[in-house]
């Protein structure tokens, strides 16, 4: 992954490395003898002329040059041999030796350089003691800084380039997932607003496709619960509907043919109560369950195969749970989301037939299945169920179309999943898998 932070790490400490540097070889090769030396036109090669010109043809020539130089340039220039005496006389003034011990505390009126240079053909070694006045020194300053000054400004814009690109590389990013956070709140989010910056490898391209996910799983919720409404407001009609019949037959009957209808409206109650107890039970199950607590798989199936055979004794319920097999979660949702297993399975297992509750650990997942006998489902309809109020066709046995629902809920919410399937071997099995550990609330 190319991270953003060492991205925007580099380039600061290169800006900052970049400019500093800069500035402080600027500093000292201004103030440097190696510089003034070797970039100053009265300067540069002398030493290597005069030696030349002394050693092929003599002193006067030697002297003439030095004059010629100071004449052009205003520089002093005394050449020493090796054995410390001037070659020549040079072009110091009178008495400047004196004029510099006595002002040796004080700032003198030019600025003196020494160069040792060795002739090449006899081999001799000559000490140059070069004085430049500080007002000629300061004006060649002024004009040889046109490269250094230069170089510098190129920098600078080149950092300038390199932060305005980096700055845009940030707030470009910023400003699309700004437009999609409006867009999600307007309930108009589009995934491929995203898609370009999810195939980034940095931390926006991470924060994109989180983001993606976000809002699909979002606007999924928002379509369920717009879809939960419709479906409850449609499974609501119906026995309200036979309710409002009922009562107004009752009205218009006798006194002795309303005794019968009272267990017709007694049931319809049931089943409304019923409904909206499911319908409770469905959306508690988007709260905050709170903390996980250790559960005791076995001591959970016995409990709902008790409960089970109270309503159906006929029934033959085996279980089968592996030896010291425990789960992180929340009793009350997952007794609930087996309950509502269990019991489908009773409404279509056939008499003689026994119904299997399975648990064991598989791929560090806790898996527990609920194994009818009875007719299964087409394939054409096992990816619907488990939708709130979704029943296969043909079904007469009794039933809202939410036990799945919630089971399959249950097991999102501790972070698994529900599986329906016919058996191979025939009947219909539902399975949750559900991860050992819960899933962290924030």
């Amino acid at each position: 992954m190319r991270s953003l932070f060492w991205r925007i790490f580099a380039s600061f400490w290169l800006a900052i490395a970049l400019v500093a540097g800069l500035s402080i070889l600027l500093g000292h090769a201004l103030n440097q003898d190696a510089w003034i030396l070797s970039r100053h036109p009265g300067l540069k090669d002398i030493a290597e002329d005069w030696t030349r010109l002394y050693e092929s043809e003599g002193e006067w020539a030697a002297q003439g040059f030095l004059e010629q130089r100071k004449f052009r340039y205003r520089i002093d220039v005394q050449v020493l041999g090796e054995n410390g005496q001037p070659v020549v006389r040079g072009t110091f003034p009178p008495r400047a030796a004196a004029f510099e011990a006595r002002n040796n505390d004080r700032r003198l009126p030019w600025r003196r350089l020494t160069a040792e240079y060795r002739s090449p053909t006899s081999g001799e070694t000559y000490l140059f003691i070069y004085r430049i006045p500080h007002p000629e020194l300061d004006a060649w300053h002024r004009g040889s800084l046109l490269w250094p000054v230069s170089a510098l400004g190129i920098a600078l814009v080149v950092l300038a380039l390199f932060s305005l690109f980096l700055t845009l590389s940030i707030t470009r990013p910023l400003n699309r997932l700004r437009g999609a956070v409006h867009d999600l709140g307007q309930t108009a989010y589009q995934q491929h607003t995203l898609a370009r910056l999810a195939n980034r490898r940095d931390e926006f391209g991470v924060l994109a496709r989180d983001f993606n996910r976000m809002g699909a799983r979002l606007q999924s919720l928002i379509g369920s619960q717009r879809q939960l409404l419709r479906d409850v407001s449609h499974e609501l009609r119906s026995p309200l509907a036979r309710l409002r019949i009922a009562l107004a037959l009752a009205e218009r009957a006798a006194a002795n043919e309303r005794e019968q209808l009272w267990p017709r409206l007694t049931q319809e109650c049931d089943r409304l109560e019923a409904l909206i107890a499911e319908i409770l039970a469905l959306a508690r199950l988007d709260a905050d369950p709170g903390a996980a607590h250790p559960i005791d798989i076995a001591a959970l199936l016995d409990s709902l195969k008790a409960d089970a055979q109270l309503s159906a004794p006929e029934q033959d319920i085996r279980i089968d749970v592996e030896s010291g097999l425990n789960l992180q979660g929340w009793p009350d949702m997952l007794e609930r989301a087996l309950d509502n297993l269990l019991r489908n399975a009773l409404r279509f297992n056939p008499a003689g037939q026994p119904i299997e509750l399975r648990a064991w650990r598989e791929d560090g997942n806790v898996r527990l299945s609920v194994r009818d006998h009875g007719p299964g489902a087409a394939e054409e309809h096992l990816q619907q169920l488990g939708e709130p109020f979704f029943r296969a066709p043909g079904q007469a046995a009794p039933g809202h179309g939410l036990g799945l629902a919630i089971a399959r809920r249950a097991a999102e919410r501790h972070g698994g999943s529900l599986h329906l399937a016919n058996h191979p071997d025939g009947g219909f099995i539902a399975t949750l898998e559900i991860p050992s550990l819960p899933v962290q609330r924030e």
